[in-house]
């Protein structure tokens, strides 16, 4: 457990320090993954030397499941936004720019959260098999509802939510393969052409018979 989690009362300056080092190791993990990254990376990047990082965290797993915590919050937002009365096309496209969006804005949180699927999500089973299950299920319940009304085609409702992040996420975590392989004047608009193409491509493929 993070000693910082423990504590009661954090002077300013020691919030600063834990955000500090929560940072860095943001920065550590999501490059180089939770096997490959070590304490001393991570009080290095912070700028702080390793006994002083072992005052906020006793571990290198301590801090990790913090980070992942975080995220978690912040990686189930746009899903918990799908509304249930809503019109059902621009909910889930309105999802999927929510998506894209944070492949722009959090890059380093999305490869973070990559790297550990990755790797079997060994530290993270109990949050995919809990709150982001619990979630999905909810979610997809909705949009077959929406199906069954036949306000939108037919598909599979779980593989739809999965194409979704697929097709976002792809753009934090296959960045520079985008960058690199897109002509020059695409690159710098890339998330804005993907939303339109993406916008396109799921509209069609609800569009209902």
């Amino acid at each position: 457990m993070a000693k910082a989690s423990e504590a009661k009362g954090k002077t300013r300056i020691q919030m600063e320090k834990t955000e500090k080092i929560l940072a860095a190791a943001l920065d550590v993990f999501s490059t180089y993954g939770f096997r490959g990254s070590t304490i001393d990376q991570v009080a290095q990047q912070a700028g702080l030397s390793k006994p002083n990082l072992f005052y906020y965290y006793d571990s290198k797993d301590a801090i990790h499941a913090e980070l992942i915590e975080r995220l978690l919050y912040v990686w189930l937002d746009p899903l918990h936004q799908l509304n249930p009365e809503g019109e059902p096309i621009e909910e889930i496209c309105a999802y999927v720019r929510r998506k894209l969006e944070m492949a722009r804005d959090y890059p380093r949180e999305s490869r973070l959260f990559a790297n550990e699927i990755l790797q079997g999500a060994p530290r993270i089973k109990s949050l995919i098999a809990g709150p982001l299950k619990s979630l999905v299920d909810e979610k997809t319940v909705v949009i077959q509802g929406w199906m069954d009304a036949g306000k939108i085609a037919e598909t599979d409702p779980y593989h739809l939510l999965f194409s979704i992040w697929s097709t976002t996420q792809h753009y934090a975590d296959f960045d520079s393969q985008v960058q690199t392989l897109l002509p020059a004047d695409k690159s710098k608009d890339r998330f804005k052409e993907a939303a339109s193409y993406l916008d396109r491509m799921f509209r069609k493929s609800l569009a209902a018979e």
